[in-house]
Formats: C-alpha cells, structure tokens, sequence
C-alpha cells in the first residue's frame, strides 16, 4: 500500500509538472479545461484500460454474484465510507450531519450486520457522502483546471491533491493485514465499476463526445457536492466560497 501511495504522488506530480508546462501555450474551448489535450489522451488510456481489464471484471461480477449479494457489499463498503464522510462533516463544521452519519454507522454496525443491511436508510436517517476535496472547497480552496488521472479519471487540481488524504482516511488503511486491505480496495473498485455499466455504456452510445459529456457532469456534480446541492445562482467556477457557509 505504501509503495501505491508513493506511485501515486510520482505520478501526480509528473502529472501536474506537464500540465503546467503545457497550458501556457495549449488553449481549451472550454476555460475550465485549460488541459485539455493532456486530458483527453489521459481519458483514452482510462477507456482502454478499463475496456480490456474493469468493464470484464465488473461484467464477470455482475453475472457470478446475485443481486442481494451485489447489494450487501455496497452496503458494507458504503458504511466503512460513512467513517470518514462524517470526519470531513465534522471538519466543514456541520453538525447535524456529522451526528447523523455518527448514528448511520452505528446503527447499521450493530443492527445491519456490519454493513451488509442498511438499517439506517430504512429508518430515514439520511445518507451524505463527504470528502476532503469537498473540506477544501467549503474553507475557500478554489477547484482550479480540470484534470483527469491516470486510472482515477476524472478530477480537479483541488480535488487530486486531496484525493492521497482520501485515500488515507479510508478505514481501510487501518487494517493490520495487508491482504485483507488489498481485497477490499479490489472489491470497492469493482463493486464500484459494476454500479456504473449502464451508466457508461449510456453515455458512449448517447454522447458525440464522451469526455466533454464526463467533465461536464463531473464538474457540475462538484459543485453542487460544495454547496450540498444548492449552489448559488451567481456561481463562479473560478470564484471559490471566500468564508464558510
């Protein structure tokens, strides 16, 4: 895991490095993308790899486990996540759903089985997912250019660096076993792939141009995930919030 950190940071930082060498004379139709070129050859070797390698596995997934199966590690997965939504909700001073999400994880712990039933949803109690991409952008920290990464997809400046913190605080991480840590990540990832077939598959058959259809969405999916899913009628994407809300 240790070594996968390390690469991780190699690699974002030769990423950065050229990006930064190239936007001072590579110009985007889009002022959010500034990288664009650099962006789209990182989304082509994304979509290879995930052609030849996630979507098999995830397709394989699908047609091996039974839904409920399916359903019990998302479940499962989703509430070791819950861990660190409710760290970042309590680093961006939100009270109730810090308390909230302190409930959800107890409740489906102790009454859903570790995870595997999602009690907590049943009893109403409400399911917010946080991250320190989003702990930096509620505190000021503009999201600056867009950027996709290697394996990772797509992203902002803001949100990569923070991504290494994510990736820290996941629960996971502080599993003894290494193995055990491993099959986790694994399992998260495909579980993950699996949840979006249709999604992708959609947006290849529907879009003339996927990787503008994905950074748009993806931006605008951040920007309502800063302001809890209402931004101002008056936003900037170059204007992060100056104090927090």
């Amino acid at each position: 895991m240790n070594l996968l950190k390390n690469r991780f940071w190699m690699l974002l930082s030769g990423l950065v490095l050229l990006a930064l060498q190239g936007c001072a004379t590579v110009k985007s139709a889009d002022a959010r993308d500034p990288w664009e070129p650099m962006n789209r050859s990182i989304y082509q070797f994304n979509d290879a790899i995930d052609t030849v390698a996630l979507k098999p596995a995830a397709q394989l997934y699908v047609q091996v486990l039974p839904g409920m199966v399916r359903t019990g590690v998302s479940n499962f997965m989703g509430n070791l996540g819950d861990v660190w939504s409710m760290a970042n909700s309590a680093m961006q001073l939100k009270g109730q759903a810090t308390v909230e999400t302190f409930m959800r994880i107890n409740v489906n712990t102790f009454m859903g089985l570790g995870g595997i039933l999602d009690v907590a949803s049943e009893m109403g109690i409400e399911k917010r997912r946080e991250d320190f991409g989003q702990t930096l952008g509620y505190w000021g920290v503009q999201p600056g250019p867009y950027v996709v990464l290697p394996l990772f997809g797509p992203s902002t400046l803001r949100d990569a660096w923070a991504f290494p913190v994510d990736m820290q605080g996941n629960v996971t991480n502080s599993l003894a076993d290494q193995a055990t840590r491993n099959a986790l990540l694994v399992t998260r990832l495909v579980d993950m792939r699996a949840g979006l077939l249709k999604t992708v598959d959609a947006i290849k058959a529907s879009s003339l141009d996927p990787y503008s259809f994905v950074r748009d969405a993806y931006l605008q999916k951040r920007r309502n995930d800063i302001y809890d899913g209402n931004p101002p009628s008056s936003f900037d994407y170059n204007e992060a919030p100056t104090s927090p809300r």
